[in-house]
């Protein structure tokens, strides 16, 4: 199916960056604002955006500090409770490795097994259980030998280093795999449910396919059963249309944003909406189409080529791997109340994770060890940023 072509008046839409990936290297939203029964996510209305108070449209970045380097392949990262330390996988070794937050020691709880590394599949996304203080659960979205899919295992203190982790129980399975558009991010969001992005592994099809789950938004228990309140019955699929969705961030409210790889022109920033269509392969970046939900920013690939998302200070800050910077976009509801403004340009190279930290502090990895980037002192690392 060819891609429909995007309006050169786009380029100078204020509100989206006209500034194109290719993979990891490169609707509208609804009127009323309802969501289906114990969904969390919403598009504000018009007259509750005139309510929300938008930050500054311009921001600033303070790199506080490098919390750690020696890292190989860093993908997934979740702080601990008390964010006290950060777990951080990497992607071809598939292990995870414990970073004290105050000093960066690094001390890996083992290696994840059934892992099979290849282009841009491994040990992606992370996530800690909703009751991590009783289940001291992880769980994790890895590519396999067969597909892609999600366990959670235990992490056990008492244990020696590089024997911390139980063996994976496996929850979600049957996600399309390839060389290349793994998805792989996780989260559990405001309502408990565990949430995925996936990508549609280069078989552009499985996107609008709500069978597949590639080039999906999925919503599951955290016993990976379909979530109560899906739009599809008896289905996991959230949100479909996607090319390959690799950040997940909620905002204050409550509100789900995911970030989204584009082809060749636009890379996306959608605010989503359950059972919304958003548009690949059909569509790429903002379409005339109102069958599909328009992304609230794009960017040329060169520039973006977007992985991780946070929300901090009233703002989605978002990795760009391609485009070797960090972005931020500033919210008002569920619209961007600012053009985009970009921090960090080429001075840290390739940008993967974004966590929040806590106020207007957030942690981001860099990804320059990823086949890829050109590594730095032959390692990758986690910095430490006051954003306002």
């Amino acid at each position: 199916m060819l891609r429909r072509a995007v309006p050169a008046v786009l380029a100078a839409t204020a509100l989206l960056l006209t500034a194109g990936c290719s993979s990891d290297g490169g609707g509208s939203p609804g009127d009323d604002g309802s969501t289906p029964p114990g969904s969390t996510t919403a598009n504000s209305s018009p007259s509750e955006q005139a309510a929300e108070q938008a930050p500054p449209a311009k921001g600033s970045v303070k790199v506080l500090r490098t919390v750690t380097t020696g890292l190989n392949t860093p993908w997934g990262m979740a702080p601990l409770p008390d964010d006290s330390a950060l777990l951080v996988a990497s992607r071809d070794e598939g292990t995870i490795t414990k970073v004290d937050a105050t000093t960066g020691k690094k001390t890996e709880l083992g290696k994840v097994s059934g892992v099979s590394p290849a282009g841009e599949g491994g040990l992606l996304g992370l996530a800690l259980s909703p009751d991590y203080a009783s289940d001291h659960m992880i769980y994790a979205y890895f590519t396999s030998a067969s597909d892609n899919r999600i366990v959670r295992m235990l992490y056990d203190t008492e244990k020696p280093a590089g024997e911390q982790l139980g063996a994976p129980d496996t929850i979600f399975k049957g996600i399309p795999k390839g060389y290349i558009h793994n998805g792989g991010r996780i989260a559990f969001g405001p309502d408990g449910m565990l949430y995925a992005g996936t990508g549609e592994s280069g078989n552009r099809g499985l996107a609008q396919d709500k069978k597949s789950l590639g080039g999906k938004i999925l919503r599951m228990t955290p016993e990976g059963e379909p979530a109560p309140g899906n739009p599809f019955p008896d289905s996991p699929v959230y949100t479909y249309g996607h090319r390959n969705v690799q950040g997940l961030a909620w905002d204050s409210k409550q509100r789900l944003f995911a970030s989204e790889f584009g082809q060749d022109t636009w890379d996306e920033l959608n605010a989503i909406k359950p059972g919304d269509d958003y548009g690949w392969p059909d569509a790429e970046g903002k379409s005339s189409d109102a069958e599909f939900h328009n992304p609230i920013a794009q960017w040329h690939t060169d520039d973006a080529s977007p992985s991780g998302i946070a929300y901090a200070e009233g703002s989605i800050w978002m990795a760009g791997l391609k485009g070797q910077r960090l972005w931020r976009i500033p919210l008002k509801g569920t619209v961007a109340s600012a053009a985009p403004q970009a921090f960090l340009e080429g001075k840290y190279g390739r940008l993967r994770t974004v966590v929040p930290a806590g106020g207007d502090k957030i942690w981001v990895t860099t990804s320059n060890t990823d086949g890829r980037g050109t590594p730095k002192s032959g390692d990758d690392r986690i910095l430490e940023l006051e954003v306002k």
